[in-house]
């Protein structure tokens, strides 16, 4: 026996109602139900979405403020707004410009050698061997190490005129010491970054290598290709993704070093090897200069939006290129 709460034949338990047979449908039109579910799903994020824009977009609203304004600490009753005179003072600064330069200096050698060591790491660690699990875990450790015990590592073990390491080897050769920090600054801050950022790198690029398909090498021998053709035609291209992530990641990172260049050099001699977050620090919390300092702040973050935007928009493309291949 059937009744009036039946399915009706031909329609499924969850179809839609039926619309009442005078013709007036309440229920809400497509995009009600599209801009409800939208804020629905959306909903559980703003918490986070809030934590962001407290911890960071309000902070940098607020440098933004204060690089329009003349402020020094130590003459609080002489703030004024001075318009776009910080960014023009910025600019004919001799030191700023060195900073910039030391920066680029700093991220390309780091991210370089870093790339190259860590590729050269991945493809060993990419065999089968006895103790690859032990081996990996050593070769982690540093990236694992905070920055500050690395430098310091780096600066009183490794380099120390008197006692480092470094000079003890050499003077096995009969090679006279050297004061590292002192006479190469940049050297020995782009060593101790890379010794940190070897393993970032090697564990990226050995992820890619391990997601290369052994059918494709096998292939590759049958048909005679050597292991050098088959790493410049065949996994280096696979890997192309992953070495477009690890040089935008280990770009964004080693751009902000701090720790270094304090513990190491304190950005000497002089501001030889200072960078632009040491810059602004020394004009920030030495200098007393908040104008210039979030003037220098706020052109560092466009900038590196600017590369890092121009990076996405690569990666991006690399991996649509793959996705329609």
């Amino acid at each position: 026996m059937s009744t009036a709460t039946d399915t009706p034949v031909g329609r499924g338990a969850d179809a839609p109602p039926t619309p009442p047979s005078d013709g007036s449908d309440t229920r809400p039109p497509h995009g009600e139900y599209s801009k409800a579910e939208a804020w629905r799903r959306r909903l559980p994020l703003m918490p986070a979405f809030l934590f962001v824009v407290v911890c960071t977009q309000i902070p940098f609203l607020l440098t933004i403020w204060y690089s329009l304004r003349s402020r020094n600490l130590l003459r609080p009753e002489g703030e004024k707004f001075v318009g776009l005179r910080n960014y023009l003072d910025i600019f004919v600064d001799s030191t700023f410009r060195s900073a910039a330069l030391n920066s680029i200096l700093f991220t390309l050698g780091c991210v370089v050698v870093s790339l190259l060591l860590g590729l050269g790491l991945a493809l060993l660690l990419d065999r089968k061997f006895v103790g690859r699990g032990f081996i990996r875990t050593l070769l982690i450790t540093p990236f694992l190490i905070m920055p500050v015990a690395g430098a310091m590592l780096w600066s009183i073990s490794m380099f120390d005129p008197t006692y480092g390491l470094v000079n003890w080897l050499i003077g096995t050769v009969g090679i006279s010491p050297v004061d590292w920090t002192s006479q190469f600054p940049m050297v020995s801050i782009i060593i101790a970054l890379v010794w940190q950022w070897t393993p970032f790198m090697m564990l990226l690029l050995l992820a890619g290598l391990q997601s290369q398909t052994g059918d494709v090498l096998e292939a590759a021998s049958m048909d005679g290709a050597g292991p050098l053709k088959t790493f410049v035609h065949i996994t280096l291209p696979h890997l192309r993704f992953y070495l477009e992530l690890s040089v935008l990641l280990g770009a964004i990172y080693v751009v902000n070093t701090f720790d270094q260049i304090y513990l190491m050099t304190a950005g000497g001699p002089g501001t030889a090897s200072a960078n632009l977050p040491f810059y602004i620090y020394q004009r920030a919390f030495l200098g007393f200069d908040i104008g210039q300092s979030a003037a220098m702040g706020v052109i560092t973050v466009i900038a590196t939006i600017v590369i890092a935007t121009f990076a996405l928009r690569l990666i991006f493309t690399s991996i649509n290129s793959k996705e329609q291949s």
